[in-house]
């Protein structure tokens, strides 16, 4: 069985409908399973809770852009805003947004997560990096066939 890993480079809606139509779709067809780094609950936090904006549009406008996908799981590294942004070097236009923003954004992410516990993996993001790792892979084991465990 094949693992596929993609980093989507932009995360707009237009990029995300094309990531699915022509890599993560037809990988999941093929059997492959698929790790993608932000996906749909990404919108949701950062222009539903981040921004405010409409919550019926942004999750219409996911569904069409996902193809109506969802992940079997999603893993949330929680830190405090403060401290995720003091990792950060460079900065880009969501970076750069007022600490509200990101509070916002962390608190939408966990709310989403209160929603669904059975589709989140919330982790304190201020573990070591192997504990982090060994707690995700367990996850991951557990939604494996037997034979790739």
């Amino acid at each position: 069985m094949e693992i596929l890993t993609e980093y989507p480079k932009s995360f707009s809606l237009c990029s995300r409908a094309h990531l699915v139509s022509q890599v993560i779709r037809p990988a999941l067809e093929k059997g492959s399973l698929v790790i993608c780094d932000r996906f749909a609950d990404s919108t949701t936090a950062y222009q539903g809770y981040g921004r405010g904006l409409d919550f019926a549009l942004i999750e219409a406008a996911n569904n069409i852009a996902t193809q109506g996908l969802r992940p079997d799981l999603t893993v949330l590294l929680d830190i405090s805003v403060e401290r995720g942004l003091a990792r950060k070097n460079l900065r880009d236009r969501f970076e750069r947004e007022e600490l509200a923003f990101h509070q916002r954004v962390r608190q939408g992410y966990l709310e989403m997560a209160a929603k669904e516990p059975g589709r989140w993996l919330v982790l304190d993001g201020s573990l070591p990096k192997r504990e982090i790792e060994s707690i995700i892979w367990q996850r991951v084991q557990q939604l494996l066939p037997k034979t790739l465990r």
